[in-house]
C-alpha cells in the first residue's frame, strides 16, 4: 500500500487504518436451520421451513457466532421460552464483546505501525452489552491504553453505529490536532438468542441473517508520511431521523434479552429517502444525480433488499455495492461492525484496480441505516489511488 499518489487536506480526518475480529464459531448458512431448531429443541416444521427459505434470501453463506453447544450446556435457560435470562446473557456478552473488541483493535494498531502509547482517544460501540463501567474501560484496561485516554462510549445505535462511531471520532480528530482515535465497534447477537415462536416472526428473520464479530480503525488528521497510510479522508458527516419512525426498527431490553421488531416497510422507507439524504453529502463538491456512478459507495448491508432497491434506485452499476453484498455473504450483518468489513473489501478492489492501472471513484459516501429511522452519512475521498 505504498506510493500514495494523493493527500489528504491539511486539518481533514482520514483513515488511517482498519481491523477485524471475529468468535471461534463458523456457522455455514446451509446448516443453520437444522442447528438451530435442534439447539432449542423446536420441533415446529412449519416454522423450520419458513426459517430455511430466509436463509436462502438473505445471501447470507457463512457467519460467525459466539453462540455454542457449551455456552446452552451452562446456560440451558437461554432456549427455553420465557425465563428471565438477562443476567446469563450479560456474563456472556460483556466478556464477548470485549474479547472481540481487544483482538479487532490489536489487529488494526498492528497495521497502523505507531506504538498503542500514540492512541489519545478512544471510541466504542455496541449494542450487545450493558454495565457500569462500560466497555470503554475494559477495552483500554485490555489494550493497556493509558489512563489518560479520552473515553467515549455508544450504546444501543444497532446498525448505525459504526458510521455514528466513525463521524464522532472525525470530530475528534479535527478538534484536537495531533490526537489519534481508536474507534472499536464489537457486536453478538447472544443478547437476543431466543427459541423459535410463531408469536415472534421477525426472530427467524434474525436468525437468518445477524452474524457476531467486531471492528476498529484509528482515524486521525495530518498523517505522518513516513509511517502513516492514509485510506479514506473523511470530508463531510451528516446525520438525519425520520420524524414519527421510532416503531420501524423497534428494539427492547427485557427479562428475556434485547427484542427486535422489524417493519416490513423499512427497505421502501430507506429507498424513499436516500436520494435526499445523499444529496446534501454530494452537493458539497457539486455532485448531483448524474453523478452517483462516479463515486464509491460503502453502504452498511442491512439486507439484501436494501441493497437491491438503492441500485435500482439510484441506477448505480452492479460493481458499485460489490464490498457491501461480499460482506453480508461472508459476514452477514453483524451490526456496527460491518462498514469495517465493507470498507476493507473496497479497499481490497480499489487495490486490484490500480494494480491493473484502471480508474478509481475519487469521492464516496460511507453510509448506513438505524434505529429512529436514522440515517449516517459520510463523504468520503479515497486516498489509495
Amino acid at each position: 500500500m505504498n506510493g500514495h499518489l494523493k493527500k489528504a487536506k491539511p486539518g481533514k480526518a482520514t483513515i488511517l487504518a482498519l481491523g477485524k475480529a471475529f468468535p471461534q464459531q463458523l456457522v455455514m448458512q446451509e446448516f443453520l436451520a437444522d442447528g438451530y431448531f435442534t439447539n432449542t429443541n423446536c420441533d415446529d416444521p412449519e416454522l423450520k421451513q419458513k426459517l430455511t427459505r430466509l436463509c436462502k434470501t438473505t445471501t447470507v453463506k457463512t457467519r460467525y457466532v459466539v453462540m455454542s453447544e457449551e455456552i446452552l450446556r451452562t446456560y440451558p435457560e437461554l432456549a427455553i421460552e420465557g425465563l428471565p435470562t438477562v443476567t446469563q446473557r450479560l456474563e456472556i456478552c460483556n466478556k464477548a464483546v470485549t474479547q472481540m473488541a481487544i483482538e479487532a483493535s490489536q489487529s488494526c494498531i498492528k497495521d497502523w505501525g505507531r506504538p498503542i502509547s500514540d492512541i489519545t482517544h478512544l471510541v466504542y460501540v455496541s449494542s450487545s452489552e450493558a454495565r457500569l463501567p462500560g466497555g470503554d474501560l475494559y477495552l483500554a484496561r485490555g489494550l493497556g491504553l493509558s489512563p489518560k485516554t479520552h473515553r467515549v462510549m455508544l450504546y444501543f445505535m444497532g446498525c448505525s453505529g459504526g458510521v455514528a462511531g466513525l463521524r464522532v471520532a472525525k470530530d475528534i480528530a479535527e478538534n484536537n490536532p495531533g490526537s489519534r482515535v481508536l474507534l472499536a465497534t464489537s457486536e453478538t447477537t447472544v443478547i437476543g438468542f431466543k427459541p423459535p415462536s410463531a408469536a415472534r416472526p421477525y426472530d427467524l428473520v434474525g436468525a437468518a441473517l445477524f452474524g457476531d464479530g467486531a471492528g476498529a480503525m484509528i482515524v486521525g488528521s495530518d498523517p505522518v508520511s513516513s509511517i502513516e497510510r492514509p485510506l479514506f479522508e473523511l470530508h463531510t458527516s451528516i446525520q438525519n431521523f425520520l420524524p414519527d419512525s421510532e416503531k420501524i426498527i423497534d428494539g427492547r431490553l427485557t427479562e428475556e434479552g434485547i427484542s427486535f421488531k422489524l417493519d416490513k416497510e423499512l427497505p421502501q422507507i430507506i429507498e424513499d429517502n436516500i436520494e435526499g439524504f445523499c444529496g446534501n453529502l454530494m452537493e458539497v463538491i457539486g455532485y448531483g444525480e448524474k453523478d452517483y456512478n462516479k463515486m464509491f459507495w460503502a453502504v452498511h448491508p442491512g439486507g439484501p433488499a436494501i441493497l437491491n432497491r438503492m441500485e435500482k434506485r439510484m441506477g448505480l452499476s452492479p460493481e458499485k455495492l460489490g464490498p457491501s453484498r461480499r460482506a453480508l455473504t461472508d459476514y452477514g450483518n453483524a451490526s456496527s461492525n460491518t462498514i469495517v468489513y465493507v470498507l476493507e473489501y473496497m479497499m481490497e478492489e480499489k487495490l486490484k484496480r490500480k494494480k491493473e492501472k484502471e480508474e478509481n471513484s475519487e469521492w464516496g459516501l460511507i453510509l448506513a441505516f438505524g434505529p429512529g429511522i436514522t440515517f449516517e452519512g459520510i463523504l468520503a475521498r479515497n486516498l489509495i489511488g
